[in-house]
């Protein structure tokens, strides 16, 4: 613990340091507050489901007591540090044992239930058993998901982190003011990381910030290793005695993050070309092509096997373990570079995007739920037609046995089915669409404002070198870039300068009138920040530094650039999957399953009225008696199954392209998203349309006649 009299002294001394250097002048906050704002920061980072587990495995924890292996131990307890978590490594360990337990006991009650009332359920407990078993070992490491999951978002901040820390050592050669003035400029998670290096100090685990310093860059080390050489390089720059290597260091700092970044960045790229290729035909064209079977499959087993099977397979295990292969893919994802353009999302933007999407939902799911409807409230539909000849379509076509009816296997009630995944995605699509419309289009003003923005601090570090002072600088450089946003932010200090008598401070960061409240960037902000704590120390530090900032920021874009051809192959690749390959392949596979089903119910009903003669009969009755119509899985039920696949794969494609190309980035998966949705239903939806009433028209010319 640190004694009271030394904090006092420190305390005073750093009152005498503060008559000298005024921190205010770039805002950065005291230690104590910036640490104590580690565990408000938490509770927000952490989402629902995350505090959800958090409590649900402290509970359990209690419960069940779990003695670990000292490895697993360290492993989780690890994961926990990073994921931010208040539990303990054996808390995780019995949430997953009580988790599968209770499956596993929810499953045996199920079959006994079942038994006693006389219809006897095996296939469902028999799931649910090897799911509460399955499950364990995950739900186990559910700590090290999460830190995954934060290692990927953390470090796609990381490049900025070190340009925001070198920026601000470039003028003042203070670390710890350097990480807060970081942390108050980057978004979760990595300016949480950055408050609990304080808050570590604060609660006295250890004894001073270099500690605390070590300790969290040692947890990177084997994840990201040019992160933890460049924050050493950012240290030894304090103990050095030329100004000109103490600069040295700081930049050098930056190059090796750049040009590792771009090494690992190459390498990944490479190695994934084969990944997403097994991805591809393994997890989503043959498990689709492979769906044309499945009609045929119940009749020839005899009913064994049924629509919910199906669904099983295809909507429960497939879209799961497609998610897992590609997220073991994403967490080899290396640094990145992040914009840091964070745009909060606000309740006022997408404002009745929920109203208009459940309504839209509620439409669709009216219309394709029609043929279950219609079959218990008007019967005599059932069996109703239109059209005739090769062009005769039957509105339901239930299959009816003994007060039992299955079914509906009728190709108007198959075109009516798609309307429902379709609804699902476009709901989703419109929802989305509105929520991010807006916020793009800010982000992208933004992104066009930093980049003019970059050129303009050269500008202005120009000119002040030059002998201008600051004031008359903003003036001229505000009308050389007249008409553009850096121009307009530029005479908006000019103005507030001149016509309002403010200070340099005041003119940009006024709560009222400051030029930085019409441009929410946090590349403008930092740099005005550094431009009022080198106007302290003269023209010349005030032209350096807004050089400076210029030329980091181009050689990050450069990098960035760079990064993104490396994965232009892949992205493309992804995005043609997701918006074309996989709804048209399952809209041609809807068509020829409805052929199948269609084929075989004309050739029963043509052994039904005895248009076949009789040289035919005993070959195509011996056909049916093998493919009898009602084991087959209905066009109806087999729609629904492969329209949901469609709709996952679509959003599990979109997350692992989005976070592929641009890192752990909510708002632009989002937005993506909202596109792929709405195009791959439409695209679906006319493909299966066109496919149905196509085959359809085939599967009714045909006509066994006669042999004589």
């Amino acid at each position: 613990m640190v004694d009271e009299s030394v904090r006092d002294i420190l305390h005073k001394y750093e009152r005498k340091l503060g008559e000298n250097i005024d921190f205010e002048a770039t805002d950065v906050k005291d230690s104590r507050v910036f640490s104590r704002e580690y565990d408000i920061f938490r509770n927000e980072a952490l989402d629902r489901a995350d505090s959800f587990y958090e409590n649900a495995a402290r509970l359990f924890g209690n419960i069940l007591t779990i003695k670990l292996k000292p490895e697993d131990e360290k492993k989780i307890n690890d994961a926990i540090e990073i994921s931010h978590l208040h539990i303990k490594p054996s808390d995780a360990v019995g949430f997953a044992l009580f988790s599968g337990a209770f499956l596993i006991a929810f499953a045996i009650l199920l079959l006994v239930i079942s038994y006693v009332i006389g219809s006897p359920m095996l296939m469902i407990p028999l799931l649910l058993m090897i799911l509460g078993a399955v499950i364990i070992k995950p739900l186990s490491k559910f700590p090290v998901y999460l830190a995954n999951k934060r290692r990927l978002a953390a470090s796609n901040q990381m490049v900025v982190c070190i340009l925001y820390i070198i920026i601000y050592m470039r003028h003042t050669s203070n670390l710890e003011h350097a990480i807060k003035f970081a942390g108050e400029h980057i978004g979760n998670p990595l300016a949480l990381d950055l408050r609990k290096i304080f808050w570590d100090v604060e609660t006295d685990k250890f004894s001073t910030i270099k500690e605390s310093i070590d300790n969290y860059l040692e947890g990177w080390r084997d994840y990201n290793l040019e992160f933890v050489e460049s924050f050493h390089l950012i240290e030894g720059s304090l103990y050095e005695g030329s100004e000109e290597k103490r600069i040295d260091l700081l930049e050098k700092a930056l190059q090796i993050i750049l040009e590792g970044t771009h090494e690992r960045m190459l390498h990944f790229a490479h190695d994934l070309k084969s990944p997403m290729t097994i991805l591809y035909m393994l997890g989503i064209v043959l498990p689709i092509l492979g769906l044309v079977l499945f009609p045929l499959v119940g009749s020839f087993l005899q009913g064994i096997v049924k629509w919910w099977h199906l669904a099983i397979l295809y909507n429960l295990i497939l879209p799961i373990a497609v998610f897992i292969f590609g997220y073991n893919m994403l967490i080899k994802r290396p640094t990145g570079y992040s914009e840091n353009i964070i745009v909060k999302t606000d309740e006022k933007y997408g404002q009745g995007a929920k109203f208009l999407a459940a309504v839209v939902f509620f439409v669709f799911f009216v219309i394709g739920i029609l043929p279950v409807v219609l079959h218990f409230t008007n019967p005599e539909l059932d069996q109703a037609s239109f059209g005739s000849g090769a062009l005769s379509m039957k509105y339901f076509d239930y299959k009816c046995n003994n007060n039992r009816c299955l079914g509906p296997y009728g190709s108007f009630a198959l075109i009516l089915s798609l309307f429902i995944p379709v609804g699902i995605a476009i709901a989703l699509g419109v929802y989305y669409k509105l929520k991010t419309k807006e916020l793009i289009i800010i982000r992208e003003k933004t992104k066009n404002l930093e980049k003019e923005f970059v050129g303009s601090l050269f500008q202005l570090g120009n000119r002040v070198g030059g002998g201008i002072p600051v004031e008359i600088a903003f003036s001229k450089v505000a009308d050389d870039l007249r008409d553009s946003p850096t121009g307009e932010f530029f005479r908006l200090i000019s103005v507030n300068l001149t016509k309002f008598g403010m200070g340099l401070k005041e003119a940009i960061f006024n709560k009222d009138r400051g030029a930085i409240l019409f441009f929410p960037s946090g590349l403008v902000e930092t740099s005005m920040k550094v431009l009022l704590e080198s106007a302290r120390r003269g023209p010349i530090v005030i032209s350096k530094s807004m050089m400076s900032i210029s030329e980091y920021v181009n050689r990050i874009h450069a990098v960035n650039e760079r990064l993104k051809d490396l994965l232009a192959d892949v992205t493309s690749s992804m995005k043609s999957q997701v918006t074309f390959m996989t709804p048209m392949i399952a809209g041609i596979v809807v068509g020829v399953a409805s052929m199948v089903v269609s084929i075989i119910n004309k050739l029963t009903e043509q052994l039904k009225t005895g248009s076949i003669g009789t040289g035919d009969v005993g070959g195509v009755a011996g056909l049916l008696d093998l493919f009898k119509p009602e084991y087959l899985i209905p066009g109806y039920h087999f729609q629904l199954v492969v329209g949901f696949y469609v709709i996952q794969i679509i959003i599990i494609l979109s997350y692992l392209g989005s976070t592929i190309e641009n890192g752990v980035d909510d708002l632009a998966f989002k937005n993506g998203l909202s596109k792929n949705l709405l195009f791959g239903a439409i695209l679906y939806f006319a493909i299966s349309l066109i496919g149905i009433l196509v085959f359809n028209v085939l599967a009714g010319g045909i006509n066994l006649v006669s042999g004589g």
